[in-house]
């Protein structure tokens, strides 16, 4: 079988509190938006023949103002959503990313999202909707709870290479 190409993107961040535990960011949907009011994490399409991780993280800093700069590490989650999105009458499949960001990291929320929290996994699986939003979370959790196989699923590129080293190939 071919390589499949998804249609979205989907970007789980965390920051570690000061005992090393995960906080996970949910930003709520705006007002006259499609799932107006859902808690989620970063969502998006991709544009183009940009790389998946890279639009990933392009919808990063359009929806958080987070630069890679402001993230400590990537991670894939072996994690792709397929879902049936009634408004279009399609199947969407959704590639979805971990992403651990600076704890000092300021997020500045684009006009698609109205607000923002940090919490802890048990807390985001309340607040989320989807049970893919939920196996997501408990992904993190995993991630930050089993760091020597999560460095498995390290994206190699991250943090950025300095300006001295050439970029990944």
């Amino acid at each position: 079988m071919s390589p499949v190409r998804p249609d979205l993107v989907a970007c789980w961040l965390f920051r570690l509190d000061r005992r090393g535990r995960p906080e996970i960011l949910l930003i709520r949907r705006s007002a006259g938006r499609i799932y107006a009011g859902i808690w989620q994490c970063v969502t998006g399409r991709l544009e183009g023949e940009e790389r998946v991780v890279d639009g990933a993280l392009r919808e990063v800093e359009e929806e958080t103002g987070l630069a890679r700069a402001d993230i400590e590490a990537v991670f894939e989650t072996d994690m792709v959503n397929w879902f049936h999105e009634e408004s279009v009458d399609a199947v969407w499949c959704e590639a979805v990313f971990a992403a651990q960001v600076r704890s000092d990291a300021d997020i500045r929320l684009s006009d698609e999202h109205d607000e923002l929290r940090w919490v802890v996994p048990a807390t985001a699986r309340e607040m989320v909707v989807w049970p893919a939003y939920e196996a997501a979370i408990d992904r993190v959790a995993w991630l930050v709870d089993h760091q020597d196989k999560a460095s498995h699923y390290r994206l190699l590129d991250f943090p950025p290479p300095s300006p001295e080293e050439s970029p990944r190939q």
